[in-house]
C-alpha cells in the first residue's frame, strides 16, 4: 500500500511509494543488495532533495534497527547505531559521566544524517558534528559492511558524504568528561560599531555563542551565551540582559527552549536551543545556511543588512554561529575557521526561493558554501570551485558505489565533472 511520505517541514513530498524500515542489519544489507537505487531518510530535517530516490527507487529508513548506544568509559568513545537521535545518545552518555563535545541547536535530529550533511553547534573552538566522529561503518552498494576510520586516507570523505557511499549504520564518536553549562540571554546588540575584532571577542566569549536577529534593524536582538561551570566568567558588556524567557523566534514561547538565565545545568541539556520533549524552531518553516571564512563575518552581516528589506519580508529568524575548521572533504567547514548564517523561513517556497538567490547573490564574494540540508540555489559549478576535495570524493564515490546505486539527482549534480 502506498503512503505519503513528506520531511519533517512538509515541503518535500518523495516520489518513492514506501518508506521501507528494515528491522535488522541483514534486512538492510538485502534490500541494499537487491535494489538499483537507494537513499536513506533520517530524521527528516532536510529542507531539500537530499534523500529524494526518484519513483523507482527505495527509499529507507534505519530508524527500526536495534538501538546501539555503546559507551566505553576507559577510551572516552562511544559506538551509535545511525539512526539514533542526539538527545537519546546524550541522555545515554551523561549517565556514564561523560559528554559530546557539542550538540546542534535541537536535539531531534539522528546522528547519521546530522554528520552526513554538515550539522554543526557554536563554538569557536567547536567543529562541527563530524568531528567527533571516529569511525563510520557502512552498508555497500552490494551489501556488505564496511568500516573506515581515521586511520584510512578515505576517511575525509567517509563521514559527511551526504547519503553517497553507502548506508551508515554505526559510527564511534569521540567523548570528553563531562561538564555543566550555565545559559545567558542578552538582548539588542547592535550592528553599528561591531568591527571583526569586536565580533571575534563576542563569539569567543563563552564556549558557544549564538546570535539573532530578523534583520528588520540593523543588529541583533537576542545573544544566547552558553559558558561552561569550570571556565571563566566573561564580562558581556554589548547588550543588557534578558529580563524574561526567551525564544529565537518572535511569538514562540520560551517554555519550548533550555533553561536560561544562568542557571547550570548539564551539557545536553543547555547547548541545545530547543529542549527534546517540543517542536524545536518554530515547526512550520524552511530553512537555509551559508557557512564562509571567519575573518569575512563582518563583511557578510553588512552585505545582508544591504538587502535587509528583502530578507525580513520572508524571515523568521537569522542565526549567526561560529564553527572551527575540520578535515571532512565535503564539510562546509573544510579548512577554514568558519562563520555561519543561518536563515529561519516562512513557508512559503515560491515566496523564499527568490530571495535565497538574492541572498547568494550577497554572499558571493565571501566564497559561501550552503548547509547541504537546507534549502539552497547554488550552481553546481560553484559548489565544484568551493570544495576544493570534491574531486576526491567523487573518486571515492565512484570506488564504493561503482553503479551510482546512491547517486539520486541531488548528489549527481553534486559530483558532476
Amino acid at each position: 500500500m502506498s503512503e505519503t511520505i513528506t520531511n519533517w517541514a512538509g515541503n518535500i513530498t518523495y516520489s518513492a511509494k514506501e518508506l521501507h524500515r528494515p528491522y535488522s542489519l541483514d534486512g538492510v544489507a538485502a534490500l541494499v543488495a537487491g535494489s538499483a537505487s537507494v537513499r536513506v531518510l533520517g530524521s527528516g530535517h532536510s529542507f531539500n532533495e537530499i534523500a529524494e530516490p526518484g519513483p523507482e527507487g527505495v527509499l529507507l529508513s534505519i530508524a527500526d534497527l536495534p538501538p546501539v548506544i555503546d559507551v566505553d568509559t576507559a577510551a572516552r568513545t562511544v559506538r551509535v547505531s545511525g539512526g539514533v537521535r542526539y538527545a537519546e545518545l546524550a541522555r545515554v552518555v551523561y549517565t556514564h559521566g561523560l559528554a559530546l563535545p557539542n550538540m546542534a541547536s535541537l536535539p531531534h535530529i539522528s546522528v547519521a544524517g546530522s554528520v552526513a550533511t554538515g550539522t554543526h553547534g557554536s563554538g569557536v573552538g567547536n567543529g562541527p558534528l563530524s568531528s567527533a566522529v571516529r569511525e563510520v561503518e557502512l552498508i555497500t552498494a552490494d551489501g556488505s559492511v564496511l568500516a573506515i576510520g581515521r586511520d584510512d586516507p578515505r576517511f575525509g570523505g567517509a563521514v559527511t558524504s551526504l547519503g553517497a557511499l553507502g548506508v551508515v549504520t554505526a559510527l564511534t564518536l569521540d567523548l570528553v568528561p563531562s561538564f555543566d553549562v550555565e545559559q545567558y540571554v542578552f538582548t539588542e546588540l547592535p550592528l553599528t560599531g561591531l568591527d571583526s575584532a569586536t565580533f571575534g571577542t563576542v563569539m569567543a566569549s563563552a564556549y558557544s555563542v549564538s546570535l539573532f536577529t530578523d534583520w528588520r534593524a540593523p543588529g541583533f536582538r537576542q545573544a544566547w551565551v552558553k559558558r561552561r561551570t569550570d571556565q571563566p566568567l566573561a564580562d558581556f558588556p554589548w547588550a543588557a540582559p534578558a529580563t524574561e524567557k526567551m525564544h529565537p523566534v518572535p511569538g514562540m514561547p520560551g517554555v519550548n527552549c533550555t533553561e536560561q538565565f544562568g542557571v547550570a545545568g548539564p551539557w545536553q541539556d543547555r547547548l541545545p536551543h530547543f529542549r527534546a520533549e517540543f517542536t524545536p524552531s518554530s515547526g512550520t518553516e524552511l530553512q537555509s545556511e551559508y557557512l564562509l571564512p571567519r575573518e569575512h563575518a563582518v563583511e557578510a552581516l553588512h552585505a545582508v543588512d544591504g538587502i535587509r528589506e528583502t530578507v525580513a519580508g520572508v524571515l523568521q529568524i537569522c542565526e549567526v554561529r561560529t564553527v572551527a575548521a575540520d578535515e571532512q572533504w565535503l564539510s562546509p567547514s573544510y579548512g577554514r575557521d568558519t562563520v555561519a548564517l543561518h536563515f529561519t523561513w516562512i513557508e512559503d517556497t515560491a515566496a523564499v526561493l527568490p530571495v535565497v538567490h538574492r541572498l547568494e547573490e550577497a554572499l558571493d564574494p565571501f566564497d559561501a558554501r550552503p548547509h547541504w540540508g537546507k534549502v539552497f540555489t547554488t550552481p553546481a559549478d560553484l559548489l565544484r570551485e568551493r570544495y576544493p576535495r570534491l574531486g576526491d570524493f567523487r573518486k571515492l564515490a565512484r570506488e564504493l558505489d561503482p553503479e551510482g546505486k546512491f547517486a539520486n539527482a541531488f548528489v549527481r549534480t553534486v559530483l558532476a565533472d
